[in-house]
């Protein structure tokens, strides 16, 4: 159950609407619209699948159990134009990756792959968990369309998929003097972004060559050295900022 004021109006989530019938609600979400906010028959609320849809709702029948809703508007978010992809190493600490995935989800980006690299200490991928956590971000930063996140990959099987109509990049801390900032100097905005972040100790010298063979470019994110799930969040906002 999540719910988050949007609009004035209490705002829920529901994977599953069909738009053509009576919704009912679990009993989490029933038990919070009934009982913790006290709404009843003919209240309005709002609702979104994360598919970018959001629906304007009425209570029909307030049961605390079982609340059923009317949708009222439909209201329909087109996806965006561009796709902002962050490949993520999985991280030791599962409070700091789940602090990634909520600041990501709210700054815009599409899809989230965590990755399994030569130096990740890899942890339990609790996917249920991590996507209640991308729904409370979803919420909290009023928007309609969830991102994707995919089932941990290893690195070498990553980067060596075609990803056509995407600008690839690697931010990694080896020393280079090619390494180039993140601006729309060097990204087109009308273009998909594709970046990759690594575990705690950087990526191993081969993985790194591994991308650049795979035709990754080599991206600064600026003049400190950074924790995987702060480098993560700097990309995803560096890269959304050029698509502004």
């Amino acid at each position: 159950m999540f719910s988050i004021c949007f609009m004035a109006l209490p705002f829920f989530y529901k994977e599953i609407i069909d738009a053509g019938s009576m919704v009912i609600l679990d009993e989490d979400t029933s038990k919070h619209i009934v009982q913790v906010l006290r709404m009843k028959n003919g209240e309005l609320l709002q609702l979104t699948d994360g598919k970018g849809n959001l629906f304007t709702c009425e209570i029909t029948e307030d049961n605390r159990k079982r609340c059923a809703v009317t949708i009222v508007t439909t209201i329909n978010n087109q996806p965006p134009t561009h796709n902002i992809s962050i490949a993520i190493s999985l991280l030791k600490n599962n409070n700091r990756f789940e602090w990634f995935l909520e600041k990501v989800t709210e700054i815009g980006a599409t899809t989230i792959i965590p990755l399994v690299c030569e130096r990740t200490e890899k942890n339990a991928f609790k996917s249920e968990r991590l996507k209640s956590i991308l729904v409370s971000a979803l919420l909290q930063s009023q928007q309609t369309r969830l991102p994707v996140l995919h089932e941990p990959v290893k690195f070498a099987d990553f980067v060596s998929k075609p990803f056509d109509n995407y600008v690839k990049l690697i931010a990694h801390c080896e020393n280079e003097d090619n390494k180039q900032p993140i601006t729309n100097k060097l990204i087109n905005p009308l273009t998909n972004k594709l970046i990759l972040i690594g575990p705690e100790g950087d990526f191993a010298t081969n993985e790194i060559q591994l991308a650049l063979e795979h035709h990754f470019i080599p991206v600064s994110l600026g003049n400190t050295r950074l924790r995987t799930e702060t480098a993560g969040v700097v990309a995803a906002a560096l890269l959304c900022n050029c698509i502004n």
